[in-house]
């Protein structure tokens, strides 16, 4: 089953509004006073409406929605990079919107990395110095710096590059600079701002499996932000869902697909492959009855897709499956009802 992940952020309570008299709104933001309204009466802008949300340690945690959701300024508050009006945000059990400056400056340099949409490359260096830049700042080891950058270089499939300029590659060559720069810190967090989307759609889905290949080595807390809802279900362990300034429902692609919190989640996950997202676990029924023993039965993984399980029964011949853990361990049963229950919704 999946293993439930203590947090490594806890945002709590959190809001942010834009304008010269945003502290004085606070009272007014406590009593419920909505986005709208705080826009066409006070020319204010609520950017993020009372967030609460834990990001687990050693997962990736995708943030999306549309343009304008709040999923970019939520990101930029979890490094101070935008101050908030009210709430906090927990960082190993350290309130970040209460470090001084001294504390802020070594906890950005020390425990968060950033990845951005644009790339954020030096011109002027070459893909290895651009690789340590972060390394140099920290005021790091030649040594050490060396053998981070060249670790790096080789794992984002950069060898042979290390020499050129940021001008002389291609756009996905470009991020892979600046996912191995960010990685090359050793940073406990790294935070990837829209860091595909401007990538052609074969590249796009090779930066994508570069970064699930990468994450099974280091185990980082990966906050990813994106408006594709294809994106945030391949990579997310777990996906949140912003709308206008407020979470609207987190949880794993399964959950949100089989028990969407509102009519936006729905419409929004509407046209969503079923097949392959969902995974037997989902389905599966702990307290089935056996199948008789003339019936034709197969086997499946309880991490197998519904599309795996549909293709097994069909080749098969079966109605009914028998679901397991990766020990053999029998955990669940499958029957065709079910499997046509989850396809049509």
């Amino acid at each position: 089953m999946t293993e439930q992940k203590s947090a490594k952020i806890k945002i709590e309570n959190l809001s942010k509004i834009f304008g010269p008299k945003a502290d004085s709104l606070i009272p007014l933001l406590e009593q419920g006073m909505d986005r709208q309204t705080m826009q066409e009466k006070h020319r204010h802008v609520l950017a993020l409406d009372n967030i609460n949300m834990d990001l687990a340690e050693n997962s990736i945690e995708v943030i999306m929605g549309l343009s304008g959701s709040g999923k970019s300024t939520l990101i930029r508050h979890i490094n101070r990079l935008i101050e908030p009006t009210v709430g906090s945000i927990m960082v190993d059990g350290e309130n970040v919107c209460t470090m001084s400056a001294a504390a802020l400056r070594e906890f950005r340099q020390a425990k968060t990395a950033m990845v951005f949409q644009n790339f954020s490359l030096l011109p002027h260096r070459t893909v290895i110095d651009n690789i340590g830049f972060g390394l140099k700042m920290q005021k790091k080891p030649a040594k050490l710096i060396a053998e981070r950058c060249n670790y790096w270089l080789d794992k984002v499939g950069l060898n042979g590059f290390e020499q050129h300029y940021p001008a002389q590659l291609s756009g996905g060559m470009q991020q892979r600079v600046g996912l191995a720069r960010a990685l090359a810190c050793d940073a406990d967090i790294l935070m990837m701002d829209e860091a595909f989307s401007a990538l052609d759609p074969l590249i796009r889905s090779d930066m994508q499996d570069i970064l699930l290949g990468l994450q099974k080595e280091i185990k980082k807390t990966i906050v990813f932000i994106t408006h594709d809802l294809d994106e945030a279900l391949k990579i997310g362990d777990r996906i949140a869902i912003l709308n206008h300034g407020r979470l609207i429902q987190q949880g794993t692609a399964e959950q949100i697909l089989l028990h969407p919190a509102d009519d936006y989640v729905s419409r929004f996950v509407a046209d969503v492959n079923r097949t392959t997202v969902l995974r037997a676990r989902s389905i599966m029924s702990v307290q089935a009855k056996a199948p008789a023993a003339n019936e034709n039965t197969v086997t499946v993984l309880e991490n197998d897709t519904i599309q795996d399980v549909l293709h097994s029964m069909l080749t098969a011949d079966s109605f009914n499956a028998v679901v397991t853990d990766d020990k053999g361990n029998t955990v669940g049963r499958i029957d065709s009802d079910m499997v046509a229950a989850a396809v049509n919704g």
